[in-house]
């Protein structure tokens, strides 16, 4: 774990191997979501950055009988 300071103008810089490790570019959108006493910097990435992140997973339900269950 590594920390930074906050600026007078509440700025943080992230970490060098953070901003290589997730790919971070200047004017990158990062999501700011707090969980209780903490705080994290999500990512913002477009739908076709995300294509094919789900590969690993089985993302599809199969019914009782192996086939798939309906919507509705």
């Amino acid at each position: 774990m590594q920390q930074v300071t906050i600026s007078p103008k509440f700025q943080v810089v992230i970490p060098r191997k953070i901003r290589e490790s997730l790919k971070l570019v200047p004017g990158q959108k990062i999501q700011v979501v707090q969980y209780g006493e903490r705080i994290e910097l999500i990512p913002h990435k477009e739908a076709h950055e995300m294509r094919g992140f789900l590969k690993k997973y089985e993302t599809r339900s199969s019914g009782p009988e192996g086939g798939y269950e309906s919507c509705g």
